[in-house]
């Protein structure tokens, strides 16, 4: 294999995160240079549909000229600021005011952040610091989801409940608690309905709660739809089930729209779309298209006013991050959030979806998917051995893995995530046409894997 220069500096020069880092030598990374809509190109030019998005976030796709005017402008007239020691900036002041207008809920105060991982350790530090204001200083745990994705720093890893993210990182802290994931594909019992699933979740969290006592737990952090960790739909019922017992307990919501903010699931945010009213939220990716990174917490008003008395009784609000609020930042997103209202990205979003789903469940009918649902522009395939029993492939052939290297092979890129999964999230602008070019490509790639796993008696 030859290896261009670029190729080169980056095995020699560069770390990639979930990466097999030796079987990236084998093969060598893709350099994409540039990309238009939802297409990315290589260094030779070839096109790839980007079915996820990037990194589930750029959902305006690339080279959209408004955001790169807004951000040029912005650079120009305040290249940098920050809000630290009672400074501040129009940007940051109009985004806040902008998010609090679209919120799904009641929100108080807002704080930004660069990436959803520094949002959720926020939510962390706050939920601790509301505790300790509100005379509560027990309530110090935070419950999750196993398989739940909420970011890769060490609050927020501990946070996420993907095995593989724990392992020599001496991860997860002990202060996070984990409960079922909602997949009844994979974890509902023989016989069992939906509804009966969702109840015994409902039980398996009560029961959670009650072994480590409602009175050491400040909040539970959910995703509206499971990202990382599988790309999971909720069953009917499920929110509607732990809002109930959360209720019951006095424990707090917070609810990680990083995925799926925005209109990624047809509404504006996912807990609008099923259901349910958050505590607090935190939002990444979308609020920008990807274009610069920041993210937001937005906190109800009763816990915004226990950060303000605490706050008060210790002179400051101790956290921050340089660049939390960067100007030209809070310019994109600002930009960003008027551009899905002016193109009614959400009309889109529900225009198109319906073929999008449609194609999605109908690749269910593939004699090596087990699993095919999703919700807006967001869904998953389960890759399985056998149909009729649900048998899994054995993890070590990494046939998910083998699925994203052949996609990539026929123009489309998709990401595996765990359990043989496989995940697309394209951008929101992705029209119909280009939806059918995405599957008529994933099928092909679906076929040559069922041709190599043949070929290797894999089943």
């Amino acid at each position: 294999m030859t290896l261009t220069n670029a190729q080169k500096s980056d095995l020699n020069d560069l770390f990639h995160p979930f990466t097999n880092l030796k079987f990236l030598e084998e093969k060598g990374p893709l350099i994409i240079e540039r990309g238009k809509g939802v297409r990315v190109y290589d260094t030779t030019g070839r096109d790839y549909i980007e079915a996820m998005a990037g990194l589930w976030s750029t959902a305006l796709g690339w080279g959209d000229e408004e955001l790169i005017e807004c951000t040029a402008d912005q650079m120009r007239k305040l290249s940098f600021g920050h809000v630290f020691a009672g400074k501040s900036h129009e940007p940051a002041a109009m985004l806040a005011e902008k998010l609090k207008e679209i919120s799904p809920f009641r929100v108080g105060k807002i704080f930004f952040g660069c990436s959803g991982s520094e949002a959720n350790d926020t939510q962390v530090k706050f939920a601790w610091y509301a505790a300790n204001a509100s005379g509560q200083p027990r309530r110090k745990k935070i419950i999750a989801r196993k398989m739940g994705y909420h970011g890769m720093t060490l609050a927020s890893s501990s946070l996420t409940g993907i095995p593989g993210t724990h392992e020599s990182f001496d991860a997860p802290f002990n202060f996070a608690l984990h409960t079922e994931r909602p997949h009844y594909y994979r974890d509902g019992l023989p016989g069992e309905s939906e509804a009966d699933y969702v109840a015994r979740l409902a039980v398996s969290l009560e029961t959670l709660i009650e072994a480590n006592g409602a009175d050491t737990i400040a909040a539970m952090i959910v995703e509206p739809v499971m990202g990382a960790g599988g790309a999971l739909v909720p069953p009917d019922g499920y929110f509607s089930a732990i809002t109930q017992v959360l209720a019951r307990h006095g424990i707090k919501l917070i609810c990680d729209e990083i995925v799926t903010g925005f209109g990624r699931t047809g509404e504006w945010f996912g807990s609008t779309k099923y259901g349910f009213t958050p505590d607090s939220v935190s939002v990444a990716k979308a609020l920008s298209s990807a274009y610069f990174p920041i993210s937001a917490v937005m906190m109800s008003p009763e816990l915004t006013e226990f950060v303000d008395q605490e706050s008060h009784r210790l002179g400051t609000l101790a956290h921050g991050l340089t660049y939390g609020g960067h100007p030209v930042g809070c310019a994109v997103a600002l930009r960003t959030l008027e551009i899905y209202q002016r193109r009614d990205i959400l009309g889109q979003v529900r225009k198109v979806s319906p073929l999008f789903l449609k194609r999605l469940v109908a690749l269910g009918d593939h004699p090596l998917v087990g699993d095919a649902r999703g919700v807006g522009l967001i869904g998953g395939i389960e890759l399985v051995a056998d149909k009729k029993t649900k048998r899994s492939f054995d993890p070590k052939e990494q046939v998910s893995q083998k699925a994203v290297e052949i996609a990539q092979a026929h123009g489309l890129i998709v990401r595996a995530v765990p359990g043989d999964r496989i995940a697309l999230c394209p951008p929101l602008i992705i029209t119909e046409a280009e939806i059918d070019e995405l599957f008529d490509r994933l099928e092909k790639s679906l076929n040559a894997v069922l041709d190599w796993a043949t070929k290797a008696k894999l089943f």
